[in-house]
């Protein structure tokens, strides 16, 4: 892994990102709708995530024909030369159908399995989160740092609920025995942008159970990069099972109450 390596990579997935970012802003058509539906009717897809992902696999070809790739629209090529790229053309769906700003479009670059490169563009924000690996995480111009941690009672947690109505149940009784123990939740739509937002020190943590890699390989680099932990179950990475995030001394006791209230299961 050389820095020229990672110096080509960023720049592939910062223009690969902020083209997307751009379709998607301007592009969006006013009489939007769903074009699919996944693991339930509300797990909802567009004709917007999927030309994103188009637009992105595409870019990424172009420069870099070799690489892997793994899109969460079913963009997908093995490579061979041990990078593969990680996908998310749209974070956060839902919001963008309704309109609502709290969308972005999140690339990871991992080389033999290692996440090296992640961006997160968010273009209602204006902002564009990045992160190499060894190099710290950026937003803009500015460099990232997480809130000092708080007092775990006074811990202000982001989180996410996923489609199922079994899933989501679970999850809602899990906060429901949280939210007394902290300052309060948010739940804001985006897994990208919550767990940047844990870099960037708008939220003290973050947890959500049932993330894909696409959902969390860049804004887990960024975290990371920025200065704060993360994890998944105690002693394992972040995982569709349980992905948590937040500084040393937030990060602990939040661990570890989630997996006493189970929040890794149904």
């Amino acid at each position: 892994m050389t820095d020229q390596l990672k110096d080509e990579l960023l720049a592939v997935a910062l223009e690969a990102a902020r083209r997307a970012g751009e379709l998607l802003r301007d592009g969006r058509p006013a009489d939007l709708g769903v074009a699919a539906t996944k693991t339930s009717p509300i797990d909802v897809v567009t004709e917007m995530d999927i030309a994103a992902e188009k637009l992105i696999a595409s870019f990424i070809g172009e420069r870099r024909p070799d690489d892997g790739l793994l899109g969460e629209e079913g963009a997908s090529a093995p490579g061979t030369s041990g990078v593969r790229w990680v996908i998310d053309p749209l974070d956060g769906t839902v919001n963008y159908l309704y309109g609502l700003p709290g969308w972005a479009v999140s690339i990871a670059a991992q080389v033999d399995g290692e996440t090296v490169v992640g961006v997160v563009e968010a273009p209602m924000r204006r902002e564009s989160y990045r992160a190499v690996l060894g190099r710290g995480a950026w937003v803009g111009d500015v460099r990232a740092r997480p809130r000092p941690a708080p007092p775990f009672e006074q811990a202000l947690v982001g989180t996410g609920f996923g489609y199922s109505t079994e899933v989501r149940t679970g999850q809602a009784e899990v906060a429901r025995r949280l939210i007394p123990r902290v300052r309060d939740i948010r739940r804001a739509g985006s897994a990208a942008i919550d767990l940047c937002d844990v870099g960037c020190g708008r939220l003290d943590a973050y947890y959500e159970r049932g993330l894909n890699i696409w959902d969390y390989a860049a804004g887990d680099l960024f975290v990371r990069e920025a200065g704060a932990l993360t994890g998944g179950r105690p002693g394992e990475p972040p995982s569709p099972q349980l992905t948590v995030a937040a500084p040393a001394g937030v990060f602990e006791p939040l661990q570890a109450l989630l997996e006493e209230l189970g929040a890794w299961h149904d």
